[in-house]
């Protein structure tokens, strides 16, 4: 059975779903006004190998993840660059599309722009001021965090404790200082609403749109370690205070990637966009690299840990092919029970990954069902087995290498296997080896079978 770290217990709990066959999901989605990074990749990867896997185990998943498009950092982004709000996030969003995609992530079933849920979010901050939850000043709206008993209980924060580092900032009308915008005051940017013309706070949105779309009660709320407070705290307060009935049955948060032990944050600039990594190492590493680590826990990035993947995937993508077998051998069940029971840990995707090796090895033994596994198991954290492609011109770029290394004239690569098959037939080891080596440097290596030699990018 599968079991969850729930972060509101803090405990391992087993996962039992509202509907019985069905889970509504919920993820924090970005707020597009910059490339998407690192961190960016962490969550979004973590939580599309939780939807792979919760359908792998026959659940009927609705996972919705939002776009923030309405946001002070867009607004301050349109102003400098002299575009509207809305060409800002629209280009922004378009790039995080690209770089989910080219990191193989599943597009999530549902996926609402702030801008298209303002209704919502109006009729919710309407029944919190009516239920005296929220109250106006001067055209923003609040929320009053004493009148929530629970408060603070996610991030584990006393409520004296958060009073303790509590201010009301220049220009605010606040009852008191812990209290959080619902709806701030905006006449240049704004929209119209019972209360002037503004635009909604940020925790409001995922309030609205969780609730739209999913309804009052979900089964899963996950993001970042670094939302849950104020982001997450704030979204159960508002919620349940407008609902009336419990918000998330299991609140999940991923760990954070690190450089040199600090978070990797656009505000530390020490951040990595998705776009660059993916100059240097393709998707597979990049998911690799994550799913080593366990979600909850932080990640250290660096080139070394990124190579270190890199070598882990040529190694899985490189298996032995073997007769496609669906009706997979009895001696398969005990591989992929290894496998589910790593995964039903919390998503221990390390000991995941062992199985996926050790499948590995006997692919290349020859076992009639390992190959057919590993394809199936490996998909199910979202790596793809598709081969790197080539154009015709570099093909002929390539081949034009490989003739120069070795002195010869090749127009296909039929005719270098050819030649390495009769090299080897004549125990001509310096020639086999020579031409070994031309490949190598051309990035191209050799897989021979029983069926013959086949070639393919590195």
């Amino acid at each position: 059975m599968l079991k969850l770290h729930n972060s509101y217990t803090n405990q391992t709990e087993k996962f039992k779903p509202i509907d019985e066959c069905k889970v509504k999901m919920y993820v924090c989605g970005p707020t597009v006004y910059d490339n998407a990074h690192l961190g960016h990749a962490r969550c979004y990867i973590t939580w599309d190998v939780l939807y792979r896997y919760l359908k792998f185990k026959g659940y009927d998943v609705t996972y919705c993840r939002n776009v923030t498009d309405v946001d002070d950092k867009i607004l301050k982004k349109a102003e400098a660059e002299g575009k509207t709000p809305e060409e800002v996030s629209t280009y922004w969003y378009k790039k995080f599309s690209e770089s989910m995609k080219a990191l193989n992530n599943l597009k999530p079933d549902i996926e609402p722009f702030a801008t298209k849920t303002l209704g919502e979010m109006i009729s919710i901050v309407k029944d919190l001021i009516n239920k005296g939850y929220a109250y106006e000043a001067n055209g923003d709206v609040y929320f009053r965090v004493k009148k929530f008993p629970k408060y603070g209980y996610l991030s584990k924060q006393p409520i004296d404790q958060l009073e303790s580092g509590a201010r009301i900032e220049v220009g605010e009308q606040k009852e008191d200082p812990l209290d959080f915008a619902l709806w701030k005051k905006d006449e240049k940017f704004g929209y119209n609403s019972p209360w002037g013309v503004g635009r909604p706070g940020w925790h409001i949105e995922c309030s609205a749109m969780s609730r739209k779309y999913l309804g009052k009660t979900i089964d899963i709320h996950a993001g970042g370690a670094d939302l849950i407070f104020p982001h997450h705290e704030n979204e159960i307060a508002q919620s349940e205070c407008a609902n009336g009935c419990k918000f998330v049955n299991y609140w999940l948060h991923n760990g954070f990637v690190t450089i040199n032990k600090e978070k990797m944050s656009k505000s530390l600039g020490n951040f990595l966009t998705i776009d660059d990594l993916l100059k240097n190492y393709d998707a597979n590493t990049i998911r690799f690299f994550i799913l080593t680590n366990h979600y909850r826990m932080p990640v250290e990035f660096s080139d070394e840990a990124l190579q270190a993947a890199a070598n882990g995937v040529k190694r899985m993508l490189n298996a032995k092919p073997s007769k496609v077998d669906e009706n997979l051998d009895i001696k398969a069940f005990n591989e992929y029970k290894e496998f589910v029971e790593a995964m039903d840990d919390d998503l221990n995707t390390s000991k995941a990954l062992a199985v996926l090796f050790d499948l590995t090895g006997k692919a290349n033994k020859d076992v009639s069902y390992a190959y057919t596994l590993l394809c199936k198991l490996a998909e199910t954290l979202g790596f793809t087995f598709e081969k790197a492609q080539i154009s015709e011109e570099e093909l002929k770029t390539k081949l034009a290498e490989i003739s120069a290394e070795l002195g010869e004239d090749f127009s296909s690569m039929d005719e270098i296997i050819e030649r390495r098959k009769s090299a080897r037939a004549e125990k001509n080891w310096e020639i086999a080896d020579k031409i070994r080596v031309a490949l190598d440097k051309a990035g191209i290596i050799l897989k021979d079978s029983k069926e013959g030699t086949t070639w393919e990018l590195k």
